[in-house]
C-alpha cells in the first residue's frame, strides 16, 4: 500500500513500532487480538487496528503539499478536511479558510471566490451541485480533490445499480458530509432516499408494503428523497449502499430487512430476488471494517474501562464508542487535555455530543486494565499522549520507552 508523507507531528514512535511489528507478524491481518502494554499497576490493551486510514493520510498529504507549493495563494477548504479538531486547527493556522461548516452552513460565500483561488475538496467528497459552482468560477478542483477512494467506490456502486433500473436506499447520517455527497451522486442517476437507522428502514418498509399511506411518506421522509420521487413506483426495485463509516452490522441488518420486505411483497424466492432487490454487497471501507473488528477483539479482554480517542463529529469514532460502551465503562475524548487527573475526565456523549465531567473514572485497584482505540481520523501522536498521561498518574511513564525499544528491536 502507498506510503504517505504525513507531518511528523501526527506520528508516534511508540505506536509506529507496535503497528510495524504487528503488521510484520500478521501480514494477512487475521489476528485481531489487542497489544498489551504492561506497565505494572496499569495495563493498556491497544486495539489491533486504529488511527489514520488510507483516505485520511491521502487527504492530509494533499492538503499540506498544496500549502507548501502555493505560497501567497488563497487556499480554502470546502469544509473540515477530516473529522479531527487538531488537524483542522493546524490547517487553519497555516492560513487555510473553511467555506462551510461540517453541516453545510456557508461560512464564506462562493461569490467571493475567483479562478486564482485553490479549493480543497475534503475526504468525504462533495455534491455535484457544489462541484458545478466551483467549476463555473474556473476553479480546478480536480487538482485538489482529496475524496477518499472508498467513498468514490460507493458512488460507482450506486451508478452500477442505477444503470440496472434500481432505486437506491442510502444508509447514512442525513446531515453528514459524506452522506450528502453520496445522495447527490446517486440521485443524479436514479431515485434515491436516505435512511438513518433500522427504525427508519422499518418505517420505509411499511410504505413499501402499503401498511402506511403513500401520501404520508413525503412528510415522514421530508428532505431525504430525490426530486420527483414517486413512492408508488420508485420503491419497487431497490438496492442499499452505505455511508462508509457506519456500523457494518447495522447496514447488513437494514439490507436484510428490506430484502425480506421485498420477498414478502412480491412473493419471491432466492432465484427471483434480483427482480426487486439488488445484490449490492457491503460498501463499508476496509479501515472501518478493520477498526470495528479490532474493537470486537479488544472487547474480549475483561477490562475495567475503555478510552476512545477521536473527533466528536467523527462517525466511525462514534461507532467505536458505541461498541465499547455496550460492554464496559467507556470514555470518549478528543484530546489528552480532557483527562484532568487520575480522578477526573471530561467525557463526550457520542449521541448528543455533550461533554460531562466524570469522577473516580479509574478504579482503585491494581492492575487497572484500560482498553484503548481511536478513530480513522485520529493521529497516533494523540493516542501516545493519552497513554503517557494516564501512565504518569501511576508514575510508570518511563516504562513506555522500554516497550518501544522492545518492539523496534523485535
Amino acid at each position: 500500500m502507498k506510503q504517505f508523507n504525513v507531518p511528523n507531528i501526527y506520528r508516534s514512535s511508540l505506536v509506529s513500532a507496535i503497528k510495524n511489528k504487528r503488521k510484520q507478524d500478521d501480514k494477512l491481518k487475521k489476528d485481531f487480538s489487542p497489544t498489551l502494554l504492561d506497565l505494572g499497576p496499569v495495563q493498556f490493551y491497544l486495539a489491533r487496528h486504529f488511527g489514520f486510514c488510507y483516505g485520511v493520510e491521502n487527504a492530509i498529504e494533499i492538503a499540506f503539499t498544496t500549502i507548501d507549493e502555493n505560497p501567497g495563494k488563497r487556499i480554502f477548504l470546502l469544509s473540515e478536511m477530516i473529522h479531527n479538531p487538531q488537524v483542522n486547527a493546524d490547517l487553519q493556522a497555516k492560513g487555510v479558510q473553511f467555506l462551510q461548516d461540517t453541516n453545510g452552513k456557508q461560512l464564506i460565500p462562493f461569490d467571493t471566490l475567483s479562478a486564482d483561488d485553490i479549493v480543497l475538496i475534503p475526504a468525504f467528497g462533495t455534491t455535484l451541485q457544489i462541484e458545478s459552482v466551483l467549476r463555473e468560477k474556473g476553479i480546478h478542483i480536480e487538482n485538489y480533490n482529496t475524496t477518499c477512494p472508498f467513498v468514490e467506490k460507493v458512488w460507482n456502486r450506486s451508478e452500477q445499480i442505477a444503470s440496472r433500473g434500481y432505486s437506491i436506499v442510502v444508509h447514512g447520517k442525513p446531515r453528514h458530509e459524506e452522506t450528502r455527497a453520496t445522495f447527490s451522486h446517486a440521485s443524479s442517476k436514479t431515485p434515491t432516499i436516505v435512511v438513518n437507522d433500522m427504525a427508519e428502514a422499518i418505517e420505509l418498509g411499511k410504505y413499501i408494503t402499503g401498511e402506511k399511506r403513500s401520501e404520508d411518506f413525503y412528510e415522514k421522509f421530508k428532505g431525504r428523497f430525490s426530486p420527483g420521487f414517486d413512492i408508488d413506483k420508485d420503491l419497487s426495485r431497490i438496492g442499499v449502499v452505505n455511508q462508509t463509516t457506519q456500523l457494518a452490522s447495522d447496514t447488513q441488518a437494514i439490507a436484510d430487512y428490506l430484502k425480506s420486505i421485498m420477498k414478502k411483497k412480491y412473493n419471491l424466492d432466492e432465484s427471483r430476488l434480483n427482480e426487486h432487490f439488488a445484490d449490492t454487497r457491503d460498501t463499508l471501507c476496509y479501515a472501518t471494517y478493520d477498526n470495528q473488528t479490532a474493537a470486537a477483539g479488544l472487547l474480549e479482554i475483561h477490562g475495567d474501562l475503555a478510552v476512545v480517542i477521536g473527533g466528536y463529529n467523527s462517525s466511525n469514532t462514534s461507532h467505536l464508542v458505541e461498541l465499547c460502551e455496550s460492554k464496559l465503562p467507556t470514555y470518549f475524548i478528543n484530546s489528552p487535555d480532557k483527562i484532568i487527573s487520575k480522578n477526573e475526565i471530561i467525557n463526550c456523549n457520542w449521541r448528543t455530543k455533550e461533554e460531562k465531567h466524570f469522577f473516580e473514572f479509574i478504579p482503585s485497584k491494581e492492575p487497572v486494565k484500560i482498553l484503548v482505540t481511536s478513530g480513522a481520523s485520529c493521529p497516533d501522536a494523540l493516542v501516545e499522549d493519552v497513554i503517557e498521561k494516564i501512565a504518569s498518574f501511576f508514575f510508570v511513564s518511563e516504562k513506555l520507552e522500554g516497550i518501544e525499544k522492545e518492539y523496534m528491536e523485535a
